[in-house]
């Protein structure tokens, strides 16, 4: 017979003696993370796709891509699942989420109340970022570089952390005051130096033909300027801020556990201009490749080996530059779309009417409808909204397009993809997707666009190297949004606000701590 007595049990008691039991349950890993060192350097391409690693294979030093490969955790395949922007790719990175939460749909939008392009910076942000957790959890310092302020500040969020960038003139400026050691660096490295610079190609010998000359013009400095923004030295410049900033500030060697946020730039500028099939493209990688050895190698000496942890990843990739006999049809004109689609409203809704009577903007790939004018007429927005779609879709060049309301010319995945880059107050009724390696029209008659839904623009690899990481390839598709729940994870702190991803158990190393006691 059970003796009904039993012994009182404290709450406190109970919540012990079952979380005891569930740890018993979990993987070896989930219980404990090794030690975090204090130092965490985030490296993140603006764009780079797997494939310029594919290509570049031997050439790879063997102290920087192939490092992280061997030497730490590689996922050749992590997918943004929403459309492929600049500042979408960089905020998704930061806050874990996707455009629908944390709102920053494109680079630039238009804003209804104040009928001007609105453009992503920290402010726009909807969701916390990992600088804000970081910054919220204390003792800690935090340091954002970038090419530009506002893609740099979308890293930083609202933490306040310094923001470093380059201004016209190639030297880096911060927010507030500069620190001491900041003007000796840029006096160092006058960006005269660079004036009518030959690019070469890595490893070429002598005798051999630029593949690009940076040609200066004092009566157009821009030029000059543009071609040196997507060139490799400028590239360099970046990684050299970077190092003088570990060293002078002593990163990750003081009381305190530091993060370092880079916005690499260039790759971005350049694709623009060539796509990601050109041979300048890969050259670029071989250079980042190189700069990515010295910073290892950099860091290595301080705060010494397996006293960091490094991450790589990318905003986002790049199209194919469309074979000029074919531009004319990959080559899509906004304005054309507009006025189409303003066409089939009018038929549809009122033939009397105006062919712009309907259509109040369109910045790819959002188009914004008068919605006075519709509610004037008592026209019905969901309607409304997909005719202009379906109108979309009867042009050359448009393949899908999704509302506000939800409705959608696809399923499926490529349903999910819209879904996640639409924000109910930014994208405006109709998202467009356009035609494979389409791209829109510019006045060079040249370049590439970013911003589709398709693999080469949201496919990236991923990398995470250091103690708390293991050394493995994993084959298997993960998305943007794990990477920030993870680093949160590794880091001790707070998931960011929004985040909607997964946390990467199988990165995170097993067994003892190899950092030196």
């Amino acid at each position: 017979m059970l003796n009904s007595y039993a012994m009182p049990i404290s709450r406190r008691q109970f919540a012990s003696g079952a979380l005891a039991g569930l740890a018993g349950c979990l993987p070896s890993r989930l219980q404990a993370l090794r030690a975090r060192p204090k130092l965490f350097v985030f490296l993140i391409a603006e764009q780079f796709r797997q494939l310029y690693l594919d290509r570049a294979g031997n050439l790879l030093a063997p102290g920087g891509f192939r490092e992280l490969m061997t030497k730490g955790v590689y996922y050749p395949d992590c997918r943004l699942a929403a459309s492929g922007f600049t500042a979408t790719g960089l905020a998704t990175l930061a806050t874990g989420a996707y455009p629908n939460l944390h709102g920053i749909v494109a680079g630039q939008w238009y804003d209804r109340r104040t009928h001007t392009l609105a453009q992503a910076r920290a402010e726009m942000l909807e969701a916390t970022t990992l600088a804000d957790e970081i910054a919220r959890a204390g003792h800690s310092r935090i340091f954002c570089l970038g090419l530009n302020e506002g893609p740099a500040s979308l890293l930083a969020g609202r933490s306040r952390a310094p923001v470093y960038w380059m201004d016209a003139q190639g030297q880096f400026n911060t927010r507030g005051n500069a620190p001491e050691w900041l003007p000796a660096h840029n006096a160092a490295r006058p960006i005269e130096q660079m004036h009518d610079k030959k690019w070469t190609a890595v490893g070429a010998g002598g005798g051999l033909p630029p593949l690009r000359t940076l040609t200066y013009d004092p009566k157009r400095p821009e030029e000059f300027f543009a071609l040196y923004q997507s060139s490799p030295y400028c590239q360099d410049a970046q990684f050299e801020l970077l190092r003088t900033l570990l060293a002078a500030d002593k990163l990750g060697q003081g009381e305190t556990q530091d993060f370092v946020f880079v916005s690499l730039g260039s790759m971005a500028l350049l694709g623009y201009e060539t796509g990601s099939d050109s041979p300048l493209m890969d050259q670029m990688a071989l250079h980042l490749d190189q700069q990515i050895q010295a910073t290892l190698e950099a860091l290595n000496r301080a705060p010494g080996k397996n006293n960091y942890n490094l991450i790589f990843a990318a905003a986002h990739g790049a199209p194919p530059e469309p074979d000029p006999a074919m531009r004319s049809q990959k080559a899509i004109s906004g304005e054309n779309v507009a006025h189409a689609i303003g066409r089939g409203l009018s038929e549809w809704l009122d033939k009397g009417a105006a062919k712009n009577a309907y259509v109040d903007k369109y910045v790819y790939p959002f188009l914004y409808l008068k919605l006075e004018t519709l509610r004037k007429q008592n026209t019905p927005l969901r309607g409304a909204r997909k005719l202009a779609g379906e109108a979309a879709l009867r042009l050359p060049g448009v393949a899908g397009y999704y509302t506000a309301d939800g409705d959608c010319s696809h399923t499926g995945e490529w349903r999910r993809r819209f879904e996640n880059s639409f924000h109910e107050l930014r994208s405006g009724d109709v998202m467009l997707s356009y035609e494979p390696e389409a791209v829109e029209e510019f006045a060079a008659g040249r370049g590439v666009s970013y911003g589709s839904l398709y693999t080469y623009d949201t496919s990236v690899p991923l990398f995470l190297y250091g103690p708390q990481f293991g050394k493995k390839t994993i084959e298997r598709a993960i998305q943007t949004v794990d990477l920030a729940p993870t680093i949160a994870r590794a880091a001790g702190i707070a998931v960011p606000s929004s985040a909607t991803g997964e946390v990467l158990v199988e990165a995170y190393a097993e067994g003892e701590d190899e950092r030196p006691k």
